[in-house]
């Protein structure tokens, strides 16, 4: 084995150890949320999951964003099979280990440019909507320094990778049609051919020629490999859970909310004698603080609602049809998301650096106010444009719980409301015996 493929394997090694590690911390932090069993319905499931995360149906409700994002994904997906030549390539020091496929290879090769292109022109075209054309959406006081940062990596690093993909591909052909060393011609070459003519590659020298293929391999997987493991870090982590957060969203109507079993029990138990009172809850290990009505903290909510926040793209669609948003009240679905999101690595952070958790004074409305909840209409707009199924509202109903059931705080209008509940048993401010009294006028 030669020196190249010894670094490339220890290189990929490393990547991808890094890459589980972050992986299985994500995965620890998700389940510190409730437990919840979500597997009714699978024929269904699966067709929601086909349709909307790899269909993009609710992507091109938009259809300029909706395009160029599958554009975007088509090309990071089938390009990456690609990477498999690559690793096998870098590990036993061939070149093109699958051109033998002949044809079908060079339909391949000519394929995975085309998408490059196409992959390159429309990261392109997003970076001008972000940071030129200031869509308003992508400019909300949620997106701070660093989610613009972010997003403008991320398209950046893309384009980086298809350039160093297309520049490989223009100098390989190059060295192909000079008969260079184990440059075997294989492969068809509609976008890089073009690209090396261009750029008059055949004027350099072979040498020169093989320090660029070799520069452009290097940085294309080493680029992946980078990416890979930048993904745990970013938005774009929604790339691996778009598919189970979307298999795992809600099927019933987006309108119906959930009981809290432990108060279902006990309204039971209460009516009828016969039926036992709920069980106490379980003793919470390892530090974790105990159950609550609502959510005070990331441990309340359920675990499918933290998947929500780690799989936001914080594209702002959901802000951007909020009508509390645009009536210019202090909710943005997308934040509430966000916050969460932040709230549950900060815990995460807490538990990596002390082996457990120990209260470290902050729970969710360190970051989200009662002004932000209380905004919420619960009209569901925001679950149904997420292009995820993300539900925010479920979050905002769980601290809104919490706040009127632990806290005690409900809006004051609602106060009323309850008083007349308990006294009359129903909403309105009259007797149970005049409550059909409309019906004689």
């Amino acid at each position: 084995m030669s020196i190249a493929s010894v670094v490339f394997v220890l290189a990929l090694a490393l990547a991808s150890w890094w890459f589980a590690r972050n992986v299985r911390r994500i995965r620890r932090n998700i389940l510190l949320g409730r437990q919840e069993q979500i597997n009714d319905r699978r024929s269904e499931r699966w067709a929601v999951m086909a349709r909307v995360a790899l269909g993009q149906s609710k992507m091109v409700v938009r259809p300029v964003a909706g395009i160029l994002h599958i554009l975007v994904y088509a090309g990071f997906v089938i390009i990456n099979i690609e990477v498999l030549e690559i690793i096998i390539d870098g590990i036993f020091g061939t070149h093109r280990v699958f051109s033998f496929l002949g044809g079908f290879y060079n339909f391949l090769i000519g394929a995975f440019e085309v998408l490059a292109l196409l992959t390159w022109l429309a990261c392109a075209i997003f970076l001008v909507r972000r940071f030129i054309l200031r869509i308003p959406r992508f400019w909300n006081r949620e997106m701070t320094v660093w989610p613009r940062t972010d997003a403008g990596l991320i398209l950046t690093f893309e384009i980086l990778l298809m350039s160093a993909f297309l520049l490989m591909n223009a100098a390989d052909h190059t060295l192909q049609g000079m008969g260079e060393g184990h440059y075997i011609k294989a492969g068809a070459f509609p976008v890089s051919a073009y690209l090396a003519e261009l750029l008059h590659l055949s004027t350099l020298a072979p040498s020169t020629l093989i320090a660029i293929e070799r520069v452009s391999w290097w940085f294309h997987i080493i680029g992946i490999l980078g990416f890979l493991n930048y993904l745990p870090y970013s938005k774009h982590f929604h790339i691996l859970l778009a598919f189970p957060n979307v298999w795992y969203s809600k099927l019933a109507p987006k309108t119906q909310m959930n009981n809290m079993p432990r108060v279902t029990a006990e309204v039971k138990s209460m009516l009828d004698p016969s039926v036992p009172p709920p069980a106490p809850p379980a003793e919470p290990a390892n530090g974790l603080p105990a159950e609550h009505f609502g959510a005070k903290d990331v441990f309340d909510l359920s675990w499918k609602s933290l998947m929500d926040a780690y799989t936001c793209t914080e594209c702002g669609r959901c802000t951007s049809v909020c009508p509390a948003n645009l009536t210019g009240k202090l909710l943005s679905p997308r934040k509430v998301v966000m916050d969460t999101r932040d709230r549950l690595e900060e815990v995460g952070h807490v538990i990596d650096a002390k082996g457990k958790w120990e209260d470290d004074g902050k729970d969710l409305f360190s970051r989200i106010s009662e002004e932000e909840l209380w905004a919420c209409t619960t009209c569901n707009a925001c679950t149904q444009a997420c292009p995820v199924n993300i539900d925010p509202v479920r979050i905002i109903l769980d601290m809104r719980r919490y706040l009127v059931m632990e806290q005690s705080k409900p809006r004051p209008s609602l106060n009323a409301m309850f008083t007349t509940i308990e006294n009359n048993g129903a909403a309105w401010a009259f007797g149970p015996d005049q409550r059909m009294k409309w019906s004689e006028e």
